[in-house]
């Protein structure tokens, strides 16, 4: 018996070929989603977690305010934008701004940081959003030493993204990030920024600069029914 593939990914590929034929040229603007909902004839939510997984894989960026522009096919899996990686580069907006504050570090956020439990960190929260739909909960924890001299400390929206200001203001490179995938039920507080209990996507992950040193560490939450992690990678 052949069993179709999911909308959402159908839609995926029918984007990917048009980019592919070149009927969508790099930095073109696709249709917005209203209009690849009624071309494709299915639901919006089919459509953003096509769009967002695209975004993940490299294929697409999407800008908040404006819409998604076409960036080509991924020449790589290794050149596929993570999790983690979109949320240290993509700016805040005032919107998606939950909280900043300091606390003591609970015991999974210091072993992350390589610090003694209950050591003050500063935390950055906010919530993502594509389309009208809530994507993730994103959580950055920031040892003192490296908030110290920075914005990250203040409450106003980065717009340029964490690692953009750290390398402006300190001069710290991102070498290199750890990231920890699983499943789980959200927390609280992650239910209620999200609307729902249903099962996240939970990704731990760890920056390091050149040395291996732990610059931050984060926390995303991705509501299950619209993320679906994928990668490609070659077999030698």
């Amino acid at each position: 018996m052949d069993f179709a593939p999911p909308k959402y990914a159908q839609v995926m590929r029918a984007i990917q070929e048009r980019i592919e034929s070149g009927e969508y040229a790099p930095g073109d603007m696709l249709p917005s989603e209203t209009q690849l909902v009624r071309e494709l004839g299915v639901g919006r939510t089919t459509v953003v977690r096509a769009l967002q997984t695209l975004a993940m894989q490299g294929w697409i960026e999407r800008e908040h305010g404006r819409g998604s522009f076409v960036k080509g096919r991924p020449e790589s899996g290794a050149d596929r934008v993570r999790p983690s990686l979109s949320t240290a580069e993509q700016g805040e907006s005032a919107g998606s701004l939950v909280e900043v504050t300091r606390v003591p570090a609970p015991r999974h956020v210091s072993r992350l940081l390589g610090v003694a439990e209950r050591t003050p960190v500063i935390v950055r929260k906010r919530v993502a959003r594509q389309g009208d739909v809530l994507s993730a909960v994103e959580t950055v924890w920031i040892p003192l030493e490296i908030a110290v001299g920075t914005d990250l400390d203040k409450p106003e929206p980065l717009r340029n993204g964490i690692r953009r200001h750290l390398q402006a203001v300190k001069h710290l490179r991102f070498d290199h990030i750890t990231e920890r995938v699983s499943a789980r039920k959200p927390t609280k507080e992650e239910a209620e920024l999200l609307g729902s209990s249903n099962p996240v996507l939970s990704v731990l992950a760890t920056v390091h600069d050149p040395a291996g040193a732990v610059l931050l560490a984060m926390s995303l939450a991705l509501p299950g029914n619209l993320h679906e992690l994928e990668d490609v990678f070659k077999v030698s």
